[in-house]
């Protein structure tokens, strides 16, 4: 990561963004910003318009990256580019959530034509944790007996985490298919990329001389967050608790900026490749 962040301009626009963004929210949860007042709920909405800011610059650059690879006629070409479309997606359904907040002063809106960025980021997550294991030599060790269990265990454990953390005590709402369909996509939609994630940062050792490991660890946080991210934000609008500017929404901030720092270091392997060559 230092290395990315020495000789890459663009991870250090990335920090200072995120630096800015960090003192922004810390801002707004001071004694000057709480409370219900106009001045406060419209700087709290400027926040949330805002610092999706991070997402597109982590998807513009990561297209840019994926390009340098070979873009869609190689696997981490293509891995990388599936990762630059989910923050794309995720910028459009902040983007359009920021709309309805702002046009028809709708709050948290679920489900919205947000979703449409936000859920459909799920299955670019997945296939691109799909290359990326690839990539990694996962195909390679799940020959072993040990590496097969892990490879059914660890989706099952993910499942029943996303189904105890959204679903327990679920009650159906037969007037509302669209978000049942949604509360049930999230958490077993991304529990399927991050037990990606997750094999492919434990199988990984030792493939392209262990370099990929350290790459894969840092997209495993950003898609973690992502998933806790979603579920706060799902259980937070179930209990009527979610505002704009809040906890959840950096929340998101982290993940995008885990995700694009994540495409950066991709940036930086290529380079160390050539130069062993």
């Amino acid at each position: 990561m230092l290395d990315t962040i020495r000789h890459q301009w663009q991870a250090k626009v990335a920090i200072v963004l995120f630096v800015i963004l960090t003192l922004f929210w810390l801002t707004l949860q001071t004694d000057v910003f709480k409370g219900t007042s106009l001045f406060d709920h419209s700087v709290a909405k400027f926040f949330g318009a805002i610092y999706g800011i991070m997402a597109l610059w982590g998807a513009i650059w990561g297209l840019s990256i994926a390009k340098h690879w070979g873009g869609g006629k190689s696997l981490m070409g293509r891995a990388i580019l599936m990762f630059s479309f989910g923050l794309l997606l995720q910028e459009f359904g902040q983007a359009s959530l920021s709309y309805i907040d702002y046009v028809l002063n709708i709050q948290g809106a679920y489900p919205s034509i947000g979703d449409v960025g936000f859920f459909g980021s799920i299955p670019f997550y997945i296939y691109g944790s799909f290359l990326l294991a690839k990539v990694s030599g996962v195909q390679i060790k799940l020959q072993t007996i040990a590496s097969k269990i892990q490879a059914v265990i660890i989706p099952l454990i993910m499942l029943l985490i996303g189904y105890y953390l959204f679903l327990q005590n679920y009650e159906f709402d037969w007037s509302d298919p669209i978000r049942i369909f949604l509360d049930f996509g999230y958490p077993f939609g991304q529990a399927i990329y991050v037990s990606l994630a997750i094999l492919t940062y434990l199988l990984s050792k030792g493939v392209l001389g262990g370099i990929m490991k350290s790459k894969v660890l840092f997209i495993l946080l950003a898609l973690v967050v992502q998933f806790l991210s979603d579920y706060v934000f799902l259980y937070q609008t179930i209990q009527g608790t979610w505002s704009v500017g809040g906890i959840n929404d950096y929340m998101y901030l982290i993940a995008y900026f885990l995700m694009t720092l994540a495409l950066m270091q991709l940036g930086t392997v290529l380079a160390k490749l050539r130069d062993t060559k």
